[in-house]
């Protein structure tokens, strides 16, 4: 067997120690971000620089009921009806879970994809990207947890995927209790997986964007064992909480927004629990919320036993961009200036990176408020500085002028230039908010990054983001008087236009329009970035480095190798983590659009799963597939 497995424990126990990880088999991939530090990072070497070009497909799981439930190689279920994920798989202990977006959640057998059980919701379907496990004690078996569509947390027997009897109401939670203010019809879900600390299931949610009042973004904290409500941070700090005073006297109450749709990360170690949030509502115009809008567009951490505020940091004053922080912070060690210190990344949808020290919330290299563009919207007192980190640079496109349009063929250069002539677009730099006249604002509200954030290898030291560079075009326009708001966006294109052709999925700006970036954590420079993506129909014409828009996030391992989908070209790529370089590259069915995990079975062979169903913002294709991939059979380094 080449795994090197005494040099893998030596490694774990090196994370380990650091507080990031819990007591776990370095052969399994058992939440979503692979470790409560949200690494993403295995141990397993087995797949390696020397030998992952030899990867092939192991098994391929079909995720609706009237494909195969498993199937060989290479095998493509069908059948109409499809709907895109944003899974990815957990495995624990010999045994796979996965929600799908077809009302199910299953467990399979790592090995071969076959199903072990099904649990088939009655209505509705579970938080898309992921389940979480908890193992269990002297008072209950281990459980899968997770959300759901309609505002239910769910607990079921990991062993046999029914209902945890004893957790809140016959195995469910009504998430709605506490936190509607009396608006009993607006949106409440869960996307993602909660988090787990010790006998803690910690969640956040997904509330409406807009009217501004509704249902609050509070996170909780519930008991495993019962499903009782332990704590609750308010996300729009009451009146006497710390924050308060960021908003206008009656402003904060009955907030929407501000609320925790991504992922969330702990400091075991510490007893620290990190929230990223997303922006107040309504996104694009505030003036009913003058003021920093705290805990909105904000980093938190909190005493993860009780709920208590330890620190914040705020990335976003008063946004009116909808730049959320959305992914998971990233908990590390920083050498700087001759010391470790215990440091966490966190980046959002504006492309900045803000590297902080843990324990405090200070910026290890540096941030400075700088001026940006002010709001021309009536009403509207937009913030006149934000926050920029010195380093690391900003990873993605934030301003754009005329003379930027591309021109990687006539036909993509005269639409856009069409495009930009027919409405016009004014863009004044950084944090150019939409305003009465037609706006092109970089980036737009997918955002340079999104919920699928970064992977960390631990040993180079290096940070690994993939990034899309696409424009939003809009304005904010009047609505009849009483309405609420005042304001909305607006486009000729629709209210979410994007600045590109939308049938060929190209951006109107020159390329690269995706990148792959390694940032080092222990200095704040660029190791490397490279094009992230081929475009075939520009690459035939001799055009490349373009890159393409992606969705979808990274893994790194102990075998120097970063994998990951993401890219609308369909392609399931390896590579060298040192360097970016490419060294496997295989074509899949259809787009995947999540984050892949790796995981090793008992017979000793390292697998890297992902699901591919496309159907992203940037991708038409459609499938149910789950994949697994290993070495060959036979193969010296898989034995």
């Amino acid at each position: 067997m080449r795994f090197g497995i005494g040099a893998a424990v030596l490694l774990w126990a090196a994370v380990s120690n650091s507080g990031t990880l819990h007591a776990q088999s370095p052969a399994d991939w058992p939440m979503f971000g692979h470790d409560p530090g949200s690494t993403r990072f295995s141990p397993l070497d087995q797949i390696n620089t020397q030998t992952v070009s030899t990867l092939t497909r192991a098994w391929t799981y079909h995720m609706k009921r009237d494909s195969p439930a498993a199937t060989s190689a290479g095998a493509i279920g069908h059948g109409g009806g499809r709907r895109s994920s944003q899974a990815t798989p957990i495995v624990i202990d010999g045994t796979m879970y996965l929600p799908t977006p077809y009302g199910t959640v299953v467990a399979l057998d790592p090995e071969t994809g076959t199903e072990l059980w099904t649990f088939k919701m009655d209505k509705s379907n579970p938080a898309g990207r992921g389940v979480s496990y908890w193992p269990g004690d002297a008072q209950a078996p281990a459980s899968i947890v997770f959300g759901t569509r309609d505002a239910r947390l769910i607990a079921l027997n990991a062993k046999t995927g029914k209902l945890m009897e004893t957790f809140g109401n016959h195995g469910i939670v009504d998430l709605k209790v506490g936190v509607d203010n009396g608006f009993h019809d607006a949106r409440y879900d869960m996307t993602s997986p909660p988090e787990i600390y010790k006998d803690l299931i910690i969640t956040g949610s997904q509330v409406q964007e807009t009217p501004s009042r509704g249902t609050s973004g509070d996170v909780r904290a519930w008991d495993v064992h019962t499903g009782k409500l332990v704590w609750q941070f308010h996300s729009v700090p009451h009146p006497g909480e710390t924050g308060n005073d960021t908003w206008p006297a009656d402003g904060w109450q009955n907030r929407s927004g501000t609320n925790v749709w991504g992922m969330i990360s702990v400091d075991l170690k510490r007893g620290l629990v990190f929230l990223p949030f997303g922006s107040p509502s309504f996104d694009f115009y505030g003036k009913d919320r003058k003021g920093k809008n705290l805990f909105g567009n904000s980093l938190v951490a909190l005493d993860a036993q009780t709920g208590k505020l330890a620190w914040y940091f705020q990335t976003v004053h008063h946004d009116i961009t909808d730049f959320d922080l959305e992914s998971a912070p990233v908990l590390m060690d920083v050498r700087h200036k001759g010391k470790d210190i215990p440091a966490v990344a966190v980046i959002g949808k504006a492309g900045l990176m803000y590297i902080l020290d843990r324990r405090n919330g200070k910026p290890i290299y540096g941030v400075e408020e700088r001026p940006v563009p002010a709001s021309d919207v009536p009403g509207e007192v937009s913030w006149p500085t934000q926050p920029f980190p010195l380093k690391p640079v900003p990873l993605g496109r934030n301003s754009f002028n005329a003379s930027e349009i591309a021109t990687v063929t006539p036909e993509h250069q005269k639409f856009c230039e069409t495009m930009y002539a027919k409405e016009g677009g004014r863009n004044r730099g950084p944090f150019t908010p939409f305003g009465m006249e037609m706006t092109i604002m970089f980036p737009g509200t997918i955002g340079v990054t999104n919920w699928q954030g970064m992977s960390l290898n631990p040993k180079l030291g290096y940070l690994f983001v993939n990034t899309t560079d696409l424009a939003d075009i809009g304005k904010v326009q009047a609505l009849p008087a009483g309405s609420d708001p005042q304001y909305e966006r607006a486009s000729p294109w629709g209210t979410y236009a994007h600045f590109w052709d939308n049938d060929k999925f190209w951006p109107c700006q020159q390329p690269p329009w995706g990148q792959l970036w390694a940032i080092n954590v222990n200095t704040g420079e660029v190791a490397w970035k490279i094009p992230f993506g081929v475009v075939p129909e520009l690459e035939a014409k001799g055009v490349h480095g373009t890159g393409t828009p992606n969705y979808g996030g990274s893994i790194a391992t102990a075998g120097g190798l970063v994998f990951i989908a993401a890219t609308n070209d369909q392609h399931f790529r390896a590579f060298e983590a040192g360097t970016g370089k490419v060294l496997w590259d295989t074509k899949l069915e259809t787009g995947s659009y999540n984050v892949p995990m790796t995981f090793q079975g008992k017979s000793g062979k390292q697998y890297v799963a992902l699901v591919a169903t496309g159907g992203s913002y940037y991708d038409a294709t459609s499938g149910d597939s789950l994949i697994a991939f290993a070495l060959p059979t036979g193969s010296s380094a898989a034995h």
